[in-house]
């Protein structure tokens, strides 16, 4: 199976042998979490290659991948839209936020992400959650995101990879979670992502 982005060429082994060598020493690595979700095409295909192309992107190692789950499309009327497959990624990252959305949008793009409507159906969704710890109200990319601490479909996986996580100014994903409620949010226990080799 091609596990490889079609719009990113192959990272040559001394750039990957830079970026590892970053991730633990020179660069300062920051810690993200992204969100995941599709409800078009080959929902479960398209977040793997999400994955997969998250990884090939320079100054950037996908750490943990989070159990896929099954919801209900989030602001819609219900029945109005397929459901989505959600996940969450922990990634530690070189890349500013500004460049990490960048790269998101791209990875969207490359699986036809199209924008035509608020909360409208998609092949890929690609969020920036949080980044270390970062606190911004830039309109462009608001950090943490801001609906994060309301969205079950977010916080359950992530709690799944980070038990003690804090969303920054919220305070932390247990405690958040318990106050939403998983309502909704339906392991898929036959389905995996798979962390990239």
């Amino acid at each position: 199976m091609n596990r490889s982005d079609p719009t990113v060429q192959p990272v040559p082994h001394s750039v990957v042998e830079q970026v590892d060598a970053a991730d633990s020493t020179l660069q300062n690595p920051k810690l993200a979490v992204l969100s995941i979700g599709s409800n078009l095409g080959n929902r479960l295909e398209t977040l793997q290659g999400s994955v997969d192309a998250l990884e090939d992107t320079p100054g950037l190692r996908v750490k943990a991948v989070s159990p896929v789950y099954e919801t209900d499309p989030w602001g819609v009327e219900p029945g109005s839209q397929p459901t989505f497959f959600n996940a969450v990624l922990i990634v530690r990252t070189t890349l500013p936020p500004a460049s990490l959305m960048e790269r998101a949008h791209a990875v969207e793009e490359a699986f036809a992400r199209v924008r035509d409507e608020q909360w409208g159906p998609r092949t890929l969704d690609v969020d920036i959650v949080a980044y270390q710890g970062v606190v911004s109200d830039d309109p462009a990319l608001t950090l943490p995101h801001p609906r994060a601490h309301e969205r079950a479909f977010v916080l359950v996986p992530w709690h799944d990879v980070d038990p003690a996580a804090e969303l920054p100014g919220r305070g932390p994903v247990a405690e958040l979670l318990a106050q939403v409620g998983a309502q909704g949010v339906r392991p898929r226990t036959d389905l995996e992502l798979r962390l990239p080799d």
